[in-house]
C-alpha cells in the first residue's frame, strides 16, 4: 500500500501545519461572505463565457482529437487555478501540497481521492494539466459549464458497460482520471465515508495503475451538509497530499474474479485512507 512517509517534499509547498484561522463572527463575517460568493457567481459566468469563446476556439483549432482535448484539459486547468487563487485570496481557503511533481508529471492513472470539501474537485484539476473525471448527468444539463465538460473530454456517468468504455478512451490518451471512491462529500464526523467499489472496478478493468491523493483539512466547511452560499467562517487549511502509486497488478486476478479482487482493492484503499488521515500533519 502506498505511504505517506515515502512522499517528499515538494520545494515550494507549504507542508508545515498551519494554526486554525480565527472564526469570524457579526460585522467581521461580511467581508468573508461577500467574497466568497462572488467567487462562486465568478466561477458559474468564467464557465459560460469560457464555453461560449476560448474553449470552442480550442476544440476546432486544427489538430488531432486527443491533441484538441488535451488543449482544453489545459485551459480548464488554468481556470481552475484562477478560482483557487480567487477562494484564497476570499479567505475562504488555503491549499498547500506535498510532492506535487508526482501528480502533476503523472499519465494515464486512476488518481483517487477522499472528498473533504465541495471544492475538491477543482482543487485536483487546478494541479493538473491533463485531468477528466466522471461527471453526472445533471451536470450536462447546466449551461454555465457542460461546455467546459464536453471541450476538456470529461465522461458522462450514463451506465456501467458505456461507462467503463469511456474511461478505457479516456485513459488510453494519458489523461488522468479523478475519481472520488466515497461517492459523495464525507460526512461531519466521519474520517471517510463507505469506499464504493467503481474505483477499483475502473483500475483492475482498465488495467490501469492508482495514483492515490490524501486531503487534509483543519476545519469543516463546504461540508455535504452545507449549502455553496454558507461561507465558512474560518479559513479552510488543506494539504493535498501525493502518495506513491500503486499497481493494479497487485490485484490482478484470472477472468471471474474481478468482482472479489475489486472488493478486496477497495477495501485496502478505505483502510489506507482511514490510517493515514488519523495521523496528524507532520511538521517539516
Amino acid at each position: 500500500m502506498p505511504n505517506q512517509h515515502h512522499t517528499r517534499q515538494h520545494a515550494d509547498a507549504t507542508v508545515q501545519k498551519k494554526a486554525t484561522a480565527p472564526k469570524l463572527s457579526g460585522l467581521r463575517y461580511i467581508p468573508r461572505w461577500v467574497g466568497g460568493v462572488c467567487c462562486y457567481i465568478a466561477f458559474g459566468l468564467g464557465g459560460l463565457l469560457s464555453s461560449l469563446t476560448i474553449l470552442p476556439l480550442l476544440r476546432f483549432w486544427p489538430g488531432e482529437k486527443t491533441v484538441r482535448v488535451a488543449r482544453a484539459q489545459k485551459a480548464v486547468s488554468w481556470m481552475f487555478k484562477a478560482f483557487v487563487a480567487m477562494l484564497s485570496f476570499a479567505g475562504v481557503i488555503a491549499v498547500s501540497t506535498k510532492n506535487i511533481e508526482a501528480l502533476q508529471q503523472t499519465k494515464g492513472k486512476v488518481v483517487i481521492a477522499n472528498h473533504p470539501t465541495l471544492v475538491d474537485v477543482v482543487v485536483l484539476i487546478s494541479l493538473m494539466p491533463n485531468a477528466g473525471c466522471i461527471v453526472k448527468q445533471s451536470l450536462w444539463r447546466n449551461p454555465f459549464i457542460r461546455g467546459v465538460l464536453a471541450s476538456a473530454g470529461y465522461i458522462p456517468n450514463r451506465g456501467a458497460d458505456w461507462l467503463l468504455h469511456d474511461c478505457q478512451q479516456v485513459l488510453r490518451t494519458d489523461t488522468n482520471l479523478i475519481i472520488f471512491p466515497e461517492g459523495t462529500r464525507t460526512l461531519t464526523g466521519n474520517i471517510v465515508n463507505p469506499f464504493a467499489r467503481g474505483a477499483a472496478n475502473i483500475a483492475l478493468r482498465t488495467q490501469t495503475d492508482i495514483l492515490p491523493v490524501v486531503l487534509r483539512t483543519d476545519v469543516a466547511g463546504l461540508t455535504k451538509q452545507q449549502s455553496w452560499y454558507q461561507i465558512p467562517r474560518q479559513t479552510i487549511n488543506m494539504s493535498v497530499e501525493i502518495g506513491t502509486s500503486m499497481s493494479y497488478l497487485l490485484y490482478d486476478a484470472k477472468r471471474g474474479n474481478e468482482a472479489k479482487m475489486a472488493r478486496q482493492l477497495t477495501r485496502d484503499l478505505q483502510q489506507f485512507y482511514l490510517d493515514t488521515l488519523k495521523q496528524p500533519i507532520k511538521s517539516h
